[in-house]
């Protein structure tokens, strides 16, 4: 097998401009109506959906290589990060560490990359690793760097990577790049989507590789736009988590890119528009409260608060009675009046009879 990294023209990628000029219209379209919509809400609201936002996006990309966070402790961990506060909670270090790349990210995108700050994302991000031996610092070991699948003496080689001794040069070449004139003339989506499928290639560390990979993609969109671009893009990859892997895999064997590239955009497109929907949620979640949150009882508070952290796509098939019996560790009887109560109070609406009976946020 040939790998994209072991042909002649290697990192010259090549594509059809042509097939991204639509894309490229949209993206500005769709950052044009964020940032309008952004602006146009108070201070404190943008704080919140700021958190609420980077959070999101950082359980996500964790998420997608197989590490479930906390959100309480990420988000305190951000709050006090940007001085908004954040309790006397203590943070666990993956937690801890995670909020402070994406807050790096979120403050320095406009700074180039460099050999340093990659090394620092990859020690803030391996925060409690214990299983590598390089943390921040790409890897040394002499052993192929390969992705595989199956089973031991029947393995898939999906890709193999250049090897550790290689990844200094590699880096080297890849950092003048993103940060070279030739890189930054570039459309957005086309110059995020060349960043992110060239850093995978290389695959510099042990570990971590595709949270930072994800990481300079929204580096590279930001300062395109010339301010953080806080879209939902690893949310949106997680939602069709095979596909992504499959296009990685279809695009490391060639410097041709054209349907990696056009993937790429086409998610970033998606992601935008799972971000306005974000939005929308999170400033109807602050509407709610503010509306309603001296009216609730601490049951219906709680019960309230647990349906928003489900997110833009809510709780499947709606709240039931039991889901609220099970949340608030109340009686039925007490489930009843408090569900009815919140009903009349415009909090919920209500469908279906007896047990099919569920129960939706009503959202402004």
């Amino acid at each position: 097998m040939i790998w994209n990294w072991q042909r002649a023209a290697w990192p010259d990628f090549t594509y059809e401009p042509a097939a991204m000029e639509a894309l490229e219209r949209q993206f500005l379209l769709n950052s044009g109506e964020f940032i309008g919509a952004y602006r146009h809400i108070s201070p404190d609201e943008r704080d919140m959906l700021r958190i609420e936002l980077i959070s999101d996006e950082a359980l996500t990309t964790s998420e997608i290589e197989g590490e479930f966070l906390d959100r309480d402790s990420l988000q305190a961990s951000l709050r006090r990060q940007f001085g908004l506060g954040g309790g006397d909670r203590t943070v666990p270090l993956a937690e801890r560490g995670l909020a402070e790349m994406m807050v790096d990210l979120y403050r320095g995108f406009a700074e180039p990359l460099t050999h340093d700050r990659l090394h620092a994302w990859h020690r803030m991000i391996m925060a409690d690793a214990r299983r590598i031996e390089v943390v921040g610092g790409y890897r040394t070991h002499t052993d192929a760097m390969q992705v595989v699948s199956g089973a031991i003496g029947n393995l898939d080689i999906h890709f193999e990577a250049p090897p550790s001794a290689q990844v200094p040069d590699q880096m080297e070449r890849f950092l003048a790049w993103f940060n070279g004139g030739a890189s930054t003339v570039l459309p957005a989506l086309t110059r995020a989507g060349i960043a992110h499928i060239y850093f995978e290639s290389i695959h510099p560390f042990e570990d971590g590789n595709g949270r930072i990979g994800r990481a300079i993609c929204e580096k590279a969109l930001a300062q395109s736009l010339a301010q953080p671009s806080l879209i939902a893009l690893a949310y949106t990859i997680s939602r069709h988590r095979k596909r992504y892997y499959a296009m990685l895999e279809r695009s490391n064997k060639d410097i041709l890119i054209t349907d990696w590239l056009v993937y790429f955009g086409e998610t970033v497109l998606e992601a935008q528009r799972n971000t306005m929907r974000r939005v929308s949620f999170h400033i109807a979640k602050a509407h709610f409260f503010g509306r309603l949150g001296g009216q609730l009882n601490d049951r219906q508070l709680k019960a309230m608060t647990r349906m928003f952290r489900e997110g833009v796509d809510g709780f499947k098939g709606g709240l039931s009675a039991e889901n609220y019996i099970s949340i608030t560790k109340t009686s039925r009887a007490t489930a009843t009046r408090d569900l009815q109560d919140l009903v009349e109070k415009g909090a919920l609406s209500r469908t279906g009879e007896r047990r099919h009976t569920r129960y939706r946020l009503r959202l402004e």
